[in-house]
């Protein structure tokens, strides 16, 4: 490049475009309509609750504290069922997530999605129709899912 000829360094070049003003209204030509859910196959419910009770004994095979499972079916439209589950340590609530996990692995059930495995304080483990959310005793009272979901129905697992 010629001397004088460079482009300016860390300055803007070129004009600024002026930008549209919208008017706040909506066109109905282009407004976002949200897909109704596909209807659930028969059966899918009593699949989905199966695989919450299942989770459930897993859990507490390794002693799992305050099991409940919430049935947030018409509720939230990314699961059927939320499990919650205490532990009385970090390392307890990653050894019952890998319980879960390896257990359902076997039977043919993968987690589509596993976090907060590295701090141990809140495991969230998602298997589609069924989130289970395993705590460590005290970070399950400071978020208070059941409190969040009350209209919920909720059935305590012994």
């Amino acid at each position: 490049m010629k001397p004088g000829l460079e482009k300016p360094r860390g300055r803007r070049t070129g004009k600024a475009t002026p930008r549209s003003r919208s008017s706040g209204k909506r066109n109905p030509r282009t407004a976002v309509v949200h897909p109704r859910p596909a209807p659930r196959p028969p059966g899918a419910d009593a699949k989905a609750s199966a695989l919450a009770h299942r989770i459930a004994a897993l859990a507490l095979d390794k002693k799992a504290d305050e099991v409940v499972i919430l049935d947030v079916r018409g509720k939230t439209s990314y699961a059927d069922y939320f499990l919650i589950a205490s532990a009385e340590s970090e390392r307890q609530v990653n050894a019952i997530a890998e319980h879960v996990e390896v257990e359902l692995k076997n039977d043919g059930v993968r987690a589509l999605g596993i976090e907060g495995r590295e701090r141990g304080q809140w495991v969230l483990l998602d298997f589609g129709e069924v989130v289970a959310h395993l705590f460590f005793g005290e970070v399950r009272g400071f978020y208070d899912l059941e409190g969040l979901w009350t209209d919920a129905p909720r059935e305590r697992v012994a």
